[in-house]
């Protein structure tokens, strides 16, 4: 079975080490000024002639709450009137970006984030999907799969109507976690009942999927208190799963300062939250898809990673990672071909380039073909487990064996370990190994002896 996980402590205390999450390869850290708009204007024309599908990403950065463990890129502030002059620049920089590709090219995903994109009124809201379909090809049979995340402190059914009615069909519902004091340690006060009643109102109004953040290894957690917060979760029966370690770097992310070291959970204290999760969550039927993220086996994921048409790109594990990802908004990563570029993160800055009939794009990377090719790699592993070398051999026109030669001591490292099996045609990640997938990925990852792994989190 693809969803097979063999809990190994000595496996994890060897290979937990801090590592990329790979939503790209090369990561953003190795993203750097040179990479313009210049850059950008060339591989959407390449989008344009190739007649590639499309990918959405809006970011939406303003929230009226800081939570003390968030590391997304946000604004902070109770004034709903800030949306608006920032709307205005989403709103240039959709029809900068849609002039150069060509208006038949669907749109398939679509996706919202924040930030809590629901901080935007109803209004802001319909003159903001009245854009996009207006510059891009959104599709109107509701067979796309347009996503939003969802703060159910600011969303009731009236929103989850309108959201509906707008053409969404999936939620991301950030729960985090359900006990009370946890709760209070990251001032993120959210009861159960405003969870359920918007779950309820999607699957009243027939979103297509629901998915559920959680996070363990937050202050004031124990492995009884998150197992009461998972077996809740789990009533609720969301389609999808996420769970994910909190990285605590408070030197990198302001409001983590205003979280009490004391409070954290033990090394081994998170150790056994995650098992007791990985149990709960198998026993009550969900399959592990990879990178924290779990699912029903009737999703669209665990059916695609049966059919290894799994992908991963900045969104995380996808059905569509043959389109082209338009980033769209302050801090939003685009992945046009072999481009990838950000705008820049600063509110001010972003306005100011738009304001000035300029894109906002700061910083990039162009892949080279070594960069294909570890991608190719990298991705085949973290979705799939295993890694077929004739098929890598076929596409790149090289020798696994002979290009990936100085590596091969690693490998037979970890395959001695139980990490991986490993034979001349194939590297097959086995059952212990699989919560530990970014290390086996990390070894073919040609930047990160040059990089400050401080930057990243543990894998577990």
């Amino acid at each position: 079975m693809l969803d097979a996980i063999r809990w190994d402590t000595d496996l994890i205390r060897r290979y937990d080490l801090a590592g990329p999450r790979y939503t790209s390869y090369p990561t953003a850290v190795q993203f750097d000024s040179q990479v313009g708009t210049f850059d950008l204007f060339h591989a959407l024309r390449d989008s344009r002639k190739a007649q590639r599908p499309l990918s959405l990403y809006v970011h939406v950065p303003f929230c009226a709450n800081i939570c003390y463990y968030c590391a997304c890129n946000k604004v902070i502030t109770k004034d709903r009137g800030r949306a608006l002059p920032y709307l205005q620049r989403l709103e240039q920089e959709i029809q900068l970006i849609a002039c150069h590709l060509d208006p038949t090219q669907k749109v398939e995903q679509l996706h919202f984030g924040g930030g809590t994109p629901t901080f935007l009124s109803h209004d802001e809201l319909r003159q903001l999907m009245a854009q996009l379909r207006k510059h891009f090809n959104l599709l109107d049979d509701d067979s796309g799969d347009y996503g939003i995340e969802i703060d159910p402190r600011e969303a009731d059914w009236s929103t989850m109507g309108l959201l509906r009615e707008l053409g969404f069909n999936r939620v991301s519902i950030g729960v985090q976690d359900l006990d009370p004091a946890v709760q209070r340690a990251v001032n993120r006060l959210q009861s159960l009942e405003e969870t359920r009643a918007v779950i309820d109102a999607a699957r009243t109004l027939q979103f297509r999927s629901i998915n559920i953040d959680l996070i363990y290894g937050l202050p004031k957690q124990t492995p009884e208190n998150f197992a009461r917060t998972v077996d809740e979760v789990i009533s609720l029966q969301p389609d999808r799963l996420s769970v994910f370690n909190y990285a605590h770097l408070p030197e990198r992310f302001m409001p983590q300062r205003r979280i009490n070291g004391n409070d954290l959970p033990a090394p081994a204290q998170k150790l056994e939250m995650l098992q007791r999760t990985i149990e709960q969550l198998t026993a009550a039927g969900y399959r592990y898809i990879g990178m924290d993220h779990f699912a029903l086996p009737d999703d669209d994921l665990a059916i695609a990673q049966e059919e290894s048409t799994l992908q991963r790109n900045f969104q995380g594990y996808t059905t569509h990672g043959h389109c082209d990802l338009i980033g769209l908004g302050v801090s939003a990563i685009s992945q046009i071909g072999d481009l990838y570029c950000q705008n820049s993160s600063d509110l001010n800055q972003y306005q100011n380039a738009l304001a000035s009939a300029q894109l906002a794009t700061s910083r990039g990377l162009i892949c080279t073909a070594d960069d294909r090719l570890r991608r190719a790699v990298i991705q085949q592993l973290i979705c799939h487990f295993s890694l077929e070398f004739l098929e890598i051999e076929r596409v790149f026109n090289i020798d696994f064996r002979g290009y990936f030669a100085e590596l091969w001591p690693q490998l037979l490292d970890m395959a001695e370990d139980g990490l991986i099996e490993l034979d001349n045609e194939r590297i097959t990640v086995q059952p212990a190994g699989r919560l530990l997938v970014r290390s086996v990925c990390m070894v073919f990852d040609a930047y990160l002896e040059h990089t400050n792994r401080q930057r990243y989190s543990r894998v577990i």
